[in-house]
């Protein structure tokens, strides 16, 4: 065992046995690195992370690579789940160094932790054009002994570029609010996948705050471009729903889509995917009247209810990608796909015959070869189909579903991380409060409210007002960073909406004022994502991209504008300290505008803001949330 044995990171705990000598983000490390004078060797990824495993079985645990790494480097690993604030600073870096990002990520650092090199996912040796990592060890090891300034230089210069792109200055947006929002829209449009849903080809990310801000701006626009705007989402959540990208028996919501039609997933399960999706199919299926989409929410929440909360209402953060097939070897997606013959075991001719039609299954298996490089998935067939079931065939198909359902809860099952992320569980507290009150499901609601009690005893110091990252194992990690604020505050505010209960809203404000006391650029405006205060973090950044989780600042954003209605708050000025948010993000805005969509969300609410009237009394507003909330 190193010294990540003593961690309660299920993903640090993942490398607790590597022949690597590691160590957790921490000081033991830094004075390791600056006593013997070496390098640091920062690997960055998640427990369900295939691609994390991939490298972990080629490379970390090989011997002969490990001893490379032992020799030349201190290797420091790091959960991007528990250090968002680290993960985000080096995988600005990547971007910028190579060109692209992703998971697991490759940094090496001086010892003052100023990074000269780095990248994702390297091969155990030299193929197909790339630099295998025992390569990639030798000639940096190399370098640092024999040209070490130059390396170091490079270093500097990198820190200088980070520093340089964190002093984000506020400026006048170039353009109209409206010509913004058109400018996004438009940019969408054109890159709209007609046939499939979606934007681009392949991969394809479901991304629900792009579907958000379609929704919200179908709503602030007349003719063509509102029925455009809604027949993009309305394309894209059926045919993501068709396809193996939901998950047809369990529910929920795989991460993405190796390719255009949504048939071959990459088969994690994140939570804070299921929670966004279930915002936009709630939004959509009440603007589109799609009752089919209310289904889709009630399997996907189902989900969540049976094999992502914790038994004190809390919500785990994924499920793995790989799990152990039949004969006990782990490889993607096992857990999820059917080979022929198994299918013939399990029900009758006629229900092979119903299954094989409805979900476009093949004797030699349905994944075409180009998204299975590792061939794991030969001869096996994912359920996906092209069009929704007849409503004659739909009691047949549920009886089959349910069959193979048990056979599946048999199988072994994949990991599941269970650490309790806050910033995550406050996207899902969200997603069953909004859920609870539009379906007049009771369950649901409850389910929002318990989860958001276990939060305020496990991870909330009433004494100092302070949210904590995540618990795991009875642990709690780490102070909590923006994005805990912005996506518990508003979810306390959607429970405040859903049960007109002022407890929710009070918490709320607590927290928004410790928010703006802990992350606030008082200079510039905007929020950093991280507090003041920590050595070891070389730069302090500001999320500028809503990808797969949304960023702190355009969550707060919209925050800030439901905190505008509200008389006798702890704090002052909400819709200028939006507005403050705008101007820091002009830039962005301005040049950009697809990397924030769901800051742009919150500049729908803003154009109607200044034109509204609100009767507030006692701290508790009258007016019903603005319309991109249900």
């Amino acid at each position: 065992m190193n010294s990540l044995a003593a961690s309660s990171s299920p993903y640090l705990l993942q490398h607790a046995t590597n022949p690597v000598d590691w160590y957790p983000w921490g000081e033991e490390a830094f004075q390791k690195a600056r006593s013997e004078k070496k390098p640091i060797f920062l690997s960055i990824g998640y427990s369900t992370c295939h691609w994390c495993h991939v490298m972990a079985h080629e490379s970390f645990e090989d011997e002969k690579i490990a001893a490379l790494l032992n020799q030349y480097f201190v290797c420091i690993k790091v959960d991007r789940e528990e250090r968002p604030d680290v993960d985000r600073l080096y995988m600005t870096y990547v971007q910028a160094l190579t060109g692209s990002g992703g998971w697991p990520m490759s940094v090496w650092l001086t010892p003052e932790l100023k990074p000269f090199f780095g990248g994702t996912y390297f091969p155990p040796d030299d193929r197909h054009g790339r630099v295998g990592f025992p390569s990639v060890l030798l000639q940096l090891s190399q370098l640092w002994r024999e040209n070490r300034d130059r390396l170091q230089q490079e270093a500097e210069r990198a820190v200088k570029a980070l520093q340089h792109l964190a002093r984000r200055h506020q400026e006048e947006l170039n353009f109209k609010k409206e010509e913004i929002l058109h400018h996004a829209y438009e940019e969408w449009r054109q890159s709209f996948d007609e046939r499939w849903g979606g934007f681009g080809r392949a991969p394809k990310f479901p991304r629900p705050s792009v579907l958000l801000f379609l929704l919200s701006y179908a709503k602030c626009v007349e003719s063509h471009a509102s029925e455009q705007a809604q027949k993009m989402v309305r394309v894209t959540l059926e045919q993501m729903a068709l396809g193996g990208l939901q998950d047809h028996l369990g529910g929920g919501f795989h991460r993405y889509s190796v390719d255009r039609i949504w048939q071959v997933p990459h088969f994690e399960k994140m939570l804070y995917d299921q929670a966004q999706l279930v915002l936009a199919y709630l939004e959509a299926g009440i603007m589109m009247n799609e009752k089919v989409f209310f289904d889709v929410i009630r399997n996907t929440l189902d989900y969540v209810i049976r094999d992502l909360t914790s038994l004190e209402g809390a919500f785990y953060a994924a499920e793995d990608a790989d799990s152990k097939d039949e004969s006990g070897i782990k490889k993607e997606g096992a857990f999820y796909v059917w080979s022929m013959s198994e299918l013939k075991q399990l029900l009758t001719s006629g229900e092979v015959e119903l299954i094989t039609a409805h979900y476009h299954l093949q004797a030699e298996g349905n994944i075409p070869e180009e998204y299975d490089p590792h061939g794991e998935l030969t001869g096996k067939n994912i359920l996906m189909c092209f069009e929704g079931p007849l409503q004659a065939d739909l009691e047949p198909l549920q009886k089959i579903k349910k069959k193979l359902f048990i056979a599946r809860d048999k199988r072994s099952r994949p990991h599941r991380d269970e650490k309790i992320v806050t910033a995550w569980n406050g996207l899902m507290i969200s997603a069953f409060a909004k859920a609870g009150a539009a379906l007049k499901n009771q369950h649901y609601l409850k389910m929002a409210k318990q989860a958001a009690t276990f939060i305020k005893k496990n991870l909330y110091d009433p004494h100092r007002g302070l949210l904590h990252r995540s618990y795991c194992g009875g642990k709690i990690i780490a102070e909590g960073f923006a994005e805990d604020y912005a996506c518990l505050i508003q979810a306390l505010l959607d429970l405040h909406d859903a049960t007109s209960d002022s407890i929710w809203l009070s918490w709320a404000e607590e927290l928004q004022e410790k928010m703006n006391e802990l992350f606030w650029d008082q200079a510039q405006g905007g929020y950093f994502s991280s507090a003041a205060g920590d050595p070891h973090l070389l730069v302090r950044m500001k999320e500028d991209y809503d990808g797969a989780e949304p960023a702190a600042n355009s969550v707060a954003a919209s925050n800030l504008l439901r905190f505008s209605r509200c008389t006798m708050l702890r704090f002052k000025n909400p819709a200028m300290m939006a507005e403050q948010i705008f101007q820091t993000m002009a830039a962005t805005l301005n040049s950009s505008p697809t990397a924030v969509p769901q800051l742009l969300v919150a500049l729908c609410d803003w154009t109607k803001v200044s034109s509204q009237q609100f009767q507030c009394t006692d701290g508790t507003c009258s007016m019903p949330a603005l319309e991109v909330w249900v």
